[in-house]
């Protein structure tokens, strides 16, 4: 697997292409998979705070791991985008109106909770052996992360695709931030970062 020097954005379109064409019902199957490795991966305190997200296009449904994981008494919260620039996260209480967003999103309302995530399950278009991913190309995730870092947090990154998103290297820059795990059919797979803060 080369990526033969291709940009982000070649890598980005390609992968989502693979994703695109995974069928339906094997995509849904592969989805239960993660769920299941997933439960037996992922470790939190009781009460922690857990992002996830509310599946679009050809995702990952991680619907049925966050189900999991609130039932280990996680306080789930999904991204919500405000502007061409911010994403919050909302507090997602089972059974509360969700309301149409950006990009064929849905999430929970104004009046739900803005919540600061300890752990944070987060969908991309593609990914390396090292931890580097690639995200949709608008920088949401990367501008939360780093509002989170500047308030003293640091959550837990879990990357959550089908393995066909997985390229041999992404392009990076030294300031970006890099996964802490990636979670996909194959199991969970956590990675080394010397020196990251």
């Amino acid at each position: 697997m080369t990526d033969g020097g291709r940009s982000k954005a070649e890598l980005r379109a390609e992968r989502l292409a693979a994703r695109d064409a995974i069928p339906p019902v094997e995509r849904v199957e592969k989805s239960l998979t993660i769920a299941s490795h997933g439960e037996a991966a992922i470790h939190f305190d009781a009460g922690a705070i857990v992002s996830g997200f509310l599946p679009i296009r050809s995702e990952v449904d991680p619907r049925p791991l966050m189900a999991h994981l609130r039932d280990r008494s996680a306080r789930l919260c999904v991204p919500v985008i405000l502007d061409k620039r911010t994403i919050v996260f909302r507090e997602l209480i089972r059974g509360a109106e969700l309301v149409p967003g950006t990009f064929g999103t849905f999430g929970p309302g104004p009046e739900a909770a803005e919540l600061d995530p300890d752990v944070m399950l987060m969908p991309l278009s593609a990914f390396d052996a090292a931890g580097h991913r690639i995200g949709y190309g608008g920088g949401y995730y990367d501008r939360a992360i780093h509002r989170l870092h500047q308030k003293g947090r640091r959550p837990k990154l879990i990357g959550i695709a089908f393995d066909c998103q997985e390229v041999a290297s992404v392009p990076f820059e030294p300031h970006d931030i890099r996964l802490d795990a990636i979670l996909t059919e194959s199991g969970y797979r956590p990675f080394e970062h010397p020196g990251q803060a």
